[in-house]
């Protein structure tokens, strides 16, 4: 048996703005974005076309979800997103003004530092050590 992760669903209040972001700061790219018959939106979004795994920006709906945009964590990661060039990919988040929560630190492993979407989620940035 073979089991994969497809999609992580991140609530979001803007499609657009949200897929902006993650394009910008993150360099992902739209790998599905279609509109249902009945006007729901299915955005897929991940750091490359040849990606399994990404995540699913799903608007914001109810004023339950709404208030949750953000906080689906409670304040934990979200996801973590690994990089082979953490210098380029910090220096980016810099450059798009993202909130960096924790700076970049140094385990014997890897490299890593936390930072935060456009709506709070908290994600870290690892670089594995080769």
């Amino acid at each position: 048996m073979k089991n994969t992760i497809g999609r992580i669903v991140l609530l979001v209040h803007n499609y657009d703005e949200a897929a902006k972001f993650y394009e910008e700061a993150l360099g992902f790219q739209k790998i599905f974005d279609s509109t249902s018959e009945n006007g729901r939106r299915y955005l897929h979004m991940a750091p490359s076309k040849a990606e399994s795994a990404g995540i699913w920006l799903l608007k914001a709906e109810t004023e339950e979800q709404k208030n949750a945009t953000g906080k689906q964590t409670q304040g934990s990661p979200v996801f973590v997103l690994y990089t082979d060039s953490f210098n380029e990919m910090h220096r980016k988040l810099v450059q798009h003004k993202v909130n960096i929560t924790k700076e970049p630190q140094e385990s014997q492993d890897s490299r890593f530092l936390h930072f935060q979407d456009l709506y709070g989620n908290e994600i870290i940035l690892v670089e594995l050590k080769k």
